[in-house]
């Protein structure tokens, strides 16, 4: 499976009194090369799990892969930033968003499926997701 792993699907996997933990360990048992991820993401992660340890070991196991530079992205990401005001993202998500313009052959793997149906990657394509309410693309 080619995936862009958000917070959620991270959250889930490392808690196990979290409602999506089956779902996680179900996705984290098709994983066949590292899901991509973003610094954001895995801050995000590392606070709500309330251990940056086991987020850095998903890394170094090779459940995931840092795929994102920031900085060569900046004006999309200030661009997207504009463009979803009004919903108020926040900065994983807008990486998130890039990250599906720049891999487009992968699904964003997410328990936040609602801003990410209405988010789109290169101003009008739907973003493709798989999450607990919809487990295929």
């Amino acid at each position: 499976m080619k995936g862009i792993a958000d917070t959620g699907l991270i959250v889930a996997f490392g808690n196990r009194t979290d409602q999506h933990h089956r779902w996680a360990l179900e996705i984290a048992r098709q994983v066949t090369e590292p899901l991509l991820t973003c610094e954001a993401v895995l801050a995000e992660a590392a606070f709500h799990l309330g251990s940056a340890p086991f987020v850095l070991s998903l890394i170094e196991d090779g459940m995931l892969r840092i795929a994102f530079d920031f900085l060569s992205n900046l004006d999309q990401l200030a661009t997207l930033a504009r463009r979803y005001e009004d919903r108020n993202p926040d900065l994983a998500d807008l990486c998130l968003i890039r990250m599906t313009e720049l891999y487009p052959r992968h699904v964003l793997i997410t328990i936040d499926e609602r801003d990410f149906r209405v988010y789109r990657r290169n101003r009008r394509e739907v973003i493709p997701v798989l999450s607990p309410s919809h487990r295929k693309v």
